[in-house]
């Protein structure tokens, strides 16, 4: 842990000690979701260098967070939360339904990772929602995010939904041109895929079941549902 520490005896203070050093529960959150690996843990986490994840990892790792297991037989690292880690999933949980219904959108969409979004879709889109056949999507941005403008998702029944950034040998079913605040906003349950259609953020257009459909197989984060959450204005600013 760095940093002065507050000085008070109150246990809020003693919280704030241990958990406020940046990255500390992004990094937790996305333990959360699921990734243990290093690698894993900082494409999702975003902009976090590996020097200061490697050391976020420790000093979790003494604070007893999280805890290292190393397969020497396979050569693998994996970093799982321990229960005093788990022990924290409602108040992280109550922080993000209030980031919700309390932060503008426009606030809370701005620098968002357009990458981390989509490398995230082979992973969290149903393709139980698409028509049970291969389907190609391509994604372009007006934008243009770092590190690639142009995405494609490839998904097959039985199969892991994949995520590309080269064309790929196959027809494209349907094409999806979007700012990129549109891709985060429906991720995250601030707009949806009309809205951004009205506005003129958003143009599809090829397979008619993909374009009907597509609010439905969009993956959204879990806190896309909170009641009372502040969308993005329909009309472009």
């Amino acid at each position: 842990m760095t940093g002065k520490p507050y000085g008070s005896i109150c246990a809020l203070s003693k919280a704030c000690d241990a958990l406020e050093p940046r990255w500390t529960l992004l990094i937790l959150n996305q333990m959360w979701s699921g990734y243990s690996r290093f690698s894993d843990l900082r494409r999702a986490v975003g902009n976090i260098s590996p020097g200061v994840l490697s050391k976020r990892l420790s000093e979790m790792e003494r604070m007893g967070l999280v805890e290292r297991l190393e397969d020497r037989a396979k050569g693998t690292v994996d970093y799982v939360r321990t229960q005093m880690a788990i022990d924290l999933e409602p108040a992280m949980d109550a922080l993000c339904i209030w980031a919700q219904r309390n932060i503008d959108a426009d606030v809370a969409l701005a620098n968002s990772d357009v990458a981390r979004i989509m490398w995230g879709f082979g992973k969290s889109l149903n393709a139980e929602l698409l028509p049970q056949r291969r389907v190609v999507v391509r994604f372009n941005f007006s934008e243009e995010p770092n590190p690639y403008k142009t995405y494609y998702l490839l998904a097959d029944p039985g199969s892991p939904c994949d995520v590309c950034v080269a064309m790929p040998d196959l027809d494209v079913d349907l094409y999806v041109e979007l700012a990129n605040v549109s891709l985060v906003a429906i991720f995250y349950g601030r707009s949806t895929v009309a809205r951004e259609i009205e506005a003129g953020r958003m143009f599809v257009s090829g397979d008619p079941v993909l374009q009907r459909t597509m609010q439905q197989w969009l993956p959204q984060s879990y806190y896309s549902a909170v009641d009372g959450i502040r969308m993005l204005p329909a009309a472009a600013s």
